[in-house]
């Protein structure tokens, strides 16, 4: 597995046991891969996931938005992923019913020394969208952070900071 790869699921790891948020509403989320600025994964739609007609939630595809915004900056070696300054999800059409599968991919647009940039995209098994969101982090103070790493441009390895496995 590449370092990239590794080390998101580290992140993502830390998002849980946390006990959190995420791990409340969408503790089965699939990371599929994860390369530099780009990360993929799925959900499998659970009952209660559902809103009260019966389809996916509007609230947690715009929480996916968040969190997959956040493993997208983890991408880049950020161990902190910062906070939300801003957040939005547009809905195409409805996102899938109990049992069904959510493909997700989000992109980090863009990282400065303050803010990044990211978007995400939600698509069922044949590829049609069902929504899209955007996501700004405030990344100034977790961006010096010591778990953080410089991965080579592929991903593959880390060439600064310290390479864990994740449990």
């Amino acid at each position: 597995m590449a370092a990239c790869m590794r080390f998101t699921r580290r992140v993502w790891k830390g998002f849980l046991d946390n006990k959190g948020h995420d791990t409340q509403c969408f503790p089965n989320l699939q990371l599929l891969s994860a390369s530099p600025g780009v990360i993929t994964a799925s959900l499998k739609v659970e009952p209660y996931n559902l809103n009260r007609v019966g389809v996916l939630h509007g609230g947690l595809i715009l929480s996916l938005t968040d969190t997959l915004g956040s493993l997208a900056v983890a991408t880049k070696g950020q161990y902190m992923t910062g906070v939300s300054t801003d957040i939005g999800t547009s809905f195409c059409r409805p996102s899938g019913r109990a049992g069904d599968i959510l493909h997700m991919k989000a992109e980090l647009i863009g990282m400065g020394k303050s803010l990044a940039y990211t978007r995400a995209e939600f698509t069922n098994p044949d590829g049609l969208l069902l929504a899209h969101g955007y996501h700004t982090k405030y990344v100034g103070k977790s961006i010096t952070h010591p778990s953080n790493v410089v991965f080579s441009e592929d991903g593959e390895v880390v060439l600064e900071g310290e390479d864990l496995d994740v449990d």
